[in-house]
């Protein structure tokens, strides 16, 4: 049976029947958010979301006599989103406290969701460690990843390789060849190991005075580190595979911890993957650093870097300045991005 056609009548009741509802539902909400407000509300004071739950977030008082006092509180409608790391004003109250204002950040990491929709996981950040482990194997062209998206952030990047005990002769030269490589495109590298506690004082010293993230895949051991760095906190660590050594997720909301030093880890959920789908080539280009000498020095300004004449990357890569492990990394997530465009 063929659908009736609706009248354009029709069709206007319908949009207006579903208007009214829309509004209603609004004034409703608004009431409710008004009700919460028209509460035992205590003074406007500042804060620090520490964690996310659903609708509503865990804030920490920054200042005033209550300041390290904690508590769940509302969001105001009209606020957008709130994630672990933003600077914010609230109002404590029983048994919820009110978010009334957001700071504004100077940095976020986010990343696109399974639908290329942009997600931001943490705000204020200084510093992104990324994690990698010799179980599972790391991928250059994952750790590439989180380079590009730290250098687009401006946001100071580390490698820290976790779990050095677990070294031997069958990944000690990926291993090597690994540190050599982005140690000598400048970036930091850092050995640790939980078990040996070989280099944990290195990172704490790292770590002081600063907001960081730790990122990276699954199983690389970020939790056991922060148990190890806070033992008082004690997160769910998840053992590795027998089968492909690849990690389960444990940690399933982004968490800020401080540390007695000064200085604050957030722990954000464990990713596999890190899409850099939100960007266009030319930021590619700019998050690889060895390339940046010789943006806009190329014959023709539409260069796809490929096989055309006087193109400037290309003489870098005969010549050694960049490397072809690198370039097949950079050519590899420029195709990512094509293929989701």
């Amino acid at each position: 049976m063929s659908k009736r056609k609706l009248t354009r009548r029709q069709a206007w009741r319908i949009q207006k029947v579903q208007d009214e509802r829309a509004a209603r539902a609004a004034k409703r909400a608004e009431k409710a958010q008004e009700k919460i407000e028209e509460g035992d509300l205590g003074p406007e004071q500042h804060g620090l979301v520490i964690a996310h739950y659903g609708t509503q977030v865990l804030v920490e008082a920054t200042d005033g006599d209550n300041q390290g006092q904690v508590q769940r509180c509302h969001m105001r409608a009209n606020l957008g989103s709130l994630v672990t790391g933003d600077k914010v004003v609230w109002r404590s109250g029983a048994p919820l406290g009110v978010i009334v204002a957001v700071l504004e950040r100077h940095s976020q990491l986010s990343r696109p969701d399974p639908y290329g929709d942009m997600k931001t996981v943490a705000a204020n950040i200084d510093r992104i460690l990324i994690v990698i482990a010799p179980y599972p194997e790391p991928v250059g062209n994952l750790i590439d990843r989180y380079l590009v998206a730290a250098e687009t952030l401006d946001i100071q990047p580390i490698i820290l390789l976790n779990k050095i005990d677990r070294i031997d002769d069958s990944n000690r030269d990926n291993l090597q060849t690994l540190q050599e490589r982005y140690q000598g495109l400048g970036y930091e590298w850092l050995n640790v190991s939980t078990k040996t506690q070989e280099g944990l004082a290195e990172l704490i010293d790292y770590l002081a005075n600063y907001t960081s993230v730790f990122v990276g895949q699954s199983g690389v051991g970020k939790s056991s580190l922060i148990n190890m760095l806070l033992p008082d906190e004690n997160l769910k660590v998840g053992e590795l595979s027998e089968i492909n050594q690849q990690g389960t997720h444990t940690t399933t909301t982004a968490h800020l911890f401080h540390f007695p030093a000064g200085g604050h880890l957030i722990d954000s959920p464990g990713i596999r993957e890190f899409g850099l789908w939100h960007m266009d080539e030319q930021s590619l280009l700019e998050g690889f650093v060895e390339f940046r000498p010789f943006l806009g020095h190329c014959k023709f300004r539409d260069c796809a870097h490929q096989s055309e004449p006087g193109c400037a990357i290309q003489a870098a890569l005969e010549n050694g300045d960049i490397s072809p492990i690198r370039m097949a990394s950079f050519r590899y997530i420029l195709s990512t991005l094509d293929q989701n465009r």
